[in-house]
Formats: structure tokens, C-alpha cells, sequence
């Protein structure tokens, strides 16, 4: 159990993980399913930044008098990368949804399995 308490913050990262993809599965309405991949992407973002954290690191910035250990900057760089593509991703995929809504009425996947 201390193990778990030592690392809560990688179970509240598979939590949120597990949630959304429960979401894509069960739920048929496509806005849900976007929302639970927008909370797995959520997920995956945090763990990752969370990967470069340095226990007692300071900024990387090496001047004079910088002692290590440093924090990795490189997770928050491919984050930041990961975030606007996310937003690139949502904002196409809302778009298609808002297309198929008009174009079969209906945004539920069931209904349009039917309906080819």
C-alpha cells in the first residue's frame, strides 16, 4: 500500500486513462466518444510531464554557480507539440461529427451503422 501512496499520481493517470477509453467504448454518441478521447490524451499528458519531474531538480538553465540535478525540459517541449495537435484533432473532429449530423441526421454510431 505505501507503494501506491508513492506513486498516486501514475494511478490517477491510469484512472483518467481507463475512464476514457471506457467512455469510447460504451458510450455511441460520437461527441462522447471525442470527449473521452480528449480525457485519455489528458492522461497521457500529464504522465508524461510528470516523467521529467526531478525530485529536488532546478530549471535547466546553466549558468554560473548551476548545480545539478536539472529537470528535463524535453517533456514539456513535446507536450506543448501534443497539445496543439490534440486541439487540431478535436476541432477536425467536431467538424466532421457537425457534417455527419447534417448529412444523416443523427450523431449516434448505432443509428449510423443502419443507416448506409
Amino acid at each position: 500500500m505505501a507503494g501506491l501512496w508513492g506513486n498516486i499520481d501514475y494511478a490517477a493517470f491510469v484512472v483518467l486513462f481507463c475512464i476514457g477509453l471506457y467512455i469510447i467504448i460504451a458510450k455511441q454518441n460520437l461527441i462522447k466518444k471525442l470527449l473521452g478521447l480528449n480525457i485519455m490524451e489528458t492522461a497521457v499528458f500529464a504522465f508524461i510531464v510528470t516523467s521529467g519531474m526531478v525530485d529536488g531538480g532546478t530549471a535547466p538553465i546553466v549558468g554560473a554557480g548551476a548545480t545539478g540535478p536539472f529537470a528535463s525540459p524535453l517533456p514539456h517541449a513535446l507536450i506543448l507539440t501534443g497539445i496543439v495537435v490534440a486541439v487540431s484533432i478535436t476541432a477536425l473532429a467536431l467538424s466532421l461529427i457537425i457534417e455527419i449530423y447534417r448529412q444523416c441526421g443523427t450523431i449516434e454510431a448505432d443509428e449510423l451503422k443502419g443507416a448506409e
